[in-house]
């Protein structure tokens, strides 16, 4: 798939397992779209973080398996790969991040950083993830293991202070 076609807004709305992939519009701005498709993640995460630790995971869960399809349906539309307008990755990532943070504003900020770093920066596994693996899975898999390596860092950062 390496012919890149530039859908409109009107083919993304009326696709709404690609409107979701592209984290409402938010993958849709043209600079730093992983950055704003964590944004978007904040007040789902808000929303999330009073629920039970198992509600949480599950519905992470849920949403890790159903981004597997969203991308792909996204793939259709972009006819890219790893279209950079999907930011459902991101969304899960980080929060796989937050998995058992600690409250408040500032654990938020170390989250979203940690996770952006290791989105971006894609330390092994996530390159091998990155490079290795299409489709859904493949856009899935390098932001969940990007979520780990964040999660680690706020667990361990929250025991040393």
């Amino acid at each position: 798939m390496t012919t890149s076609v530039k859908p409109t807004l009107s083919d993304v709305i009326k696709r709404p397992a690609v409107l979701l992939a592209c984290g409402l519009g938010a993958g849709l701005i043209p600079k730093a779209p992983g950055t704003f498709g964590t944004l978007a993640a904040i007040p789902l995460f808000l929303w999330m973080q009073h629920l039970s630790m198992l509600s949480y995971l599950l519905i992470t869960a849920a949403f890790f398996v159903m981004g597997i399809w969203l991308s792909t349906e996204a793939i259709k539309i972009f006819h890219r790969d790893d279209p950079s307008e999907v930011v459902w990755d991101e969304v899960v990532g980080f929060l796989i991040t937050m998995i058992a943070a600690p409250t408040g504003w500032q654990w938020l900020v170390v989250g979203f950083v940690l996770f952006r770093i290791f989105d971006i920066w894609k330390p092994w596994p996530v390159s091998l993830a990155d490079q290795k693996l299409h489709g859904g899975l493949g856009i899935m898999l390098d932001d969940v293991i990007a979520g780990i390596y964040a999660l680690l860092c706020i667990q361990g950062l929250h025991l040393l202070i």
